[in-house]
């Protein structure tokens, strides 16, 4: 399995990859690190497991909008619905590379 040297808040994490997975790993990560900043740049919370579990939360609700939401009703503007169907299984991923440490930051 290749590894990806992968930057989240700043933060850089290897990350176990399976050949071919590179984009949609990429794409994952780009989605989470633009999440955990517009959160740090709201200015209310500092910390970065905080910023960690809001970021989650609101990746799994719009995970969740889309799960319940009519075919083809999702937005026009939303390039990376064809990546959503994709997250569970990189955020699994990277869970299983980060190991027993239990923590994304």
């Amino acid at each position: 399995m290749k590894q990806l040297e992968v930057t989240i808040l700043g933060q850089v994490y290897v990350l176990a990859c399976p050949e071919g997975g590179e984009t949609l790993i990429a794409a994952a990560v780009a989605r989470v690190d633009q999440e955990m900043t517009a959160i740090r740049s709201a200015g209310k919370v500092k910390a970065r497991e905080r910023i960690a579990v809001l970021a989650a939360l609101n990746l799994a609700y719009q995970l969740a909008e889309r799960a319940v939401a009519p075919p083809g009703t999702s937005p026009a503007n939303d390039r990376s619905a064809p990546l959503d169907s994709h997250i569970d299984a990189l955020i699994r991923r990277v869970d299983d590379a980060l190991g027993d440490d239990g923590q994304l930051l």
